[in-house]
This record gives structure tokens, sequence and C-alpha cells, in this order.
């Protein structure tokens, strides 16, 4: 991942030094500890967080980014009365596309379950999982768009949470049968996670995914905001985002 992430910054950087030595505009954004995509602590904040300032540095801004919980962070970068543009990294949503301007994607993860390899779970199709007792999600995250009109409808029944790591201690504790999770989120917190370390032979990820999703920013309907994601979308499109990541994160 490292040696792919910094491929990309020095040929963002390089374009950038093309376009003269004018001073960056500094922009905002809010995110959340979602590692590896993104963390206050991670080196250079993550590899979505990385990507996405080399990307607004060759467009001429310098991109700071304030971490905060999930939803706090979807309600800052929305607001309009914020200092912010938007936040990310976001799966795209047709609910969410009415409150969205969604930039050019940068990077996708495979999203599924995660479950104790004790107690696996087979399923075909989403009428397998609705079957189950419960499913843990994060609260306020899109999932597969199938999934999340299901919970909607009532059809699955979940147990929404604050975070990742938190899923996963349900999980290890047996309180569900299966988690809504990123796979390579769910590989780091496993990896890197003290409070995980004794669950982290015990928990796998289901080899059915729901999606493999792409990721976004999120941009809210502002003219400052649309004009900036405007440049962002001309830099993105500079760099094949898609084999970027999907090289990147293996």
């Amino acid at each position: 991942m490292v040696k792919y992430l910094w491929l990309l910054i020095l040929s963002l950087s390089f374009f950038s030094q093309t376009q003269g030595q004018e001073q960056y505009k500094r922009v905002y954004m809010t995110s959340l500890e979602w590692p590896p995509y993104s963390g206050e602590k991670l080196s250079r904040q993550g590899v979505t967080v990385a990507t996405t300032k080399a990307i607004f540095k060759a467009m001429g801004y310098e991109l700071v980014v304030d971490f905060y919980p999930w939803s706090r962070a979807v309600k800052l970068g929305l607001d309009k009365e914020s200092k912010y543009l938007g936040y990310f990294p976001e799966y795209y949503s047709s609910e969410l596309d009415k409150t969205c301007n969604f930039s050019e994607t940068v990077g996708s993860g495979p999203l599924g379950f995660a479950q104790l390899k004790s107690k696996p779970v087979e399923w075909n199709s989403l009428d397998d999982i609705a079957k189950l007792s419960r499913v843990g999600v994060v609260q306020d995250y899109v999932n597969s768009a199938e999934f999340d009109k299901r919970v909607r409808e009532g059809n699955i029944k979940t147990e929404p949470v604050v975070s990742d790591l938190v899923n996963l201690k349900k999980l290890a504790a047996s309180r569900v049968p299966l988690i809504v999770i990123d796979k390579y989120v769910m590989e780091y917190l496993l990896e890197n996670s003290q409070e995980l370390q004794e669950y982290k032979n015990k928990i796998e990820f289901n080899e059915k995914l729901l999606e493999d999703k792409y990721l976004y920013l999120c941009f809210k309907n502002t003219t400052e905001s649309k004009a900036i994601k405007k440049a962002f979308d001309k830099g993105a499109h500079r760099v094949d985002m898609k084999s970027f990541f999907n090289e990147s994160l293996r």
C-alpha cells in the first residue's frame, strides 16, 4: 500500500509543481476514524486522506481534515453554516444523492460480513440474512442499496452501534451472528486494536461480498463547494483512482 500511495503522491506533486508556486487556498472537510482509509493518528492520516490531500494540492488547495465520530462528521460536513466543504469517505446512495454532491471516486473497498470462525454463516441471498435474529451495523453508515432497503422495511433486523470497533467486540461476544464491515477495516482493527487482540484469530470475513463499494467525497450544496468539487474532479481524472486503490490496499 505504501509503495503505491507514494507513487501517486509523487506524481501529483510533480503536476502541482508544474503549475507554479502560487499559494494554496486552505479548505476544510470532515472525516472519521476508519483505518486504513482515514484516521487522525494514521500515517498521513490514512490512504484515502493522503490521496485526497494530494489531489487537492495538485489543483491549488491545501486540505485540512478534522476528525469526528461518523454521525457528527456527516452533520458538520453538510451544515451550510459550517466552514466545511463536506465530508468523506462516503458510499454512494440514491437517498444521499439528494443532499450530497458526490465527487469522482477515490477508491473502493470490499463490503461484506464478519463472522466468528466457530459459527460461520452460509448465505446465498439477503433472504437468508433476513432469517437471522440481528445483524450488527454502524449507525448512519450506508451499506448496500438492497440491504438498507430491507432494513428500512423491517425485513432485516439490525443493532446499530457507534463504530466498527464496537461492532467487532459485539461479534466476539456472540451478541450478533454477523456484522456489516469493510474487509480492510476489519483486518486493520483485528491486527492493531489492543481491545481485539484476544479475538483476532476467532473472527473472519465471510467469503461472499455484499458489494465492492466505491468511495467518494460528499460535497455540500453551496456555490463554493460546487466550484471546488469541480476542481477536485479535474485532478482526480489525472489518476486511475480505481486501479490505484485496488492495488494499494492489497
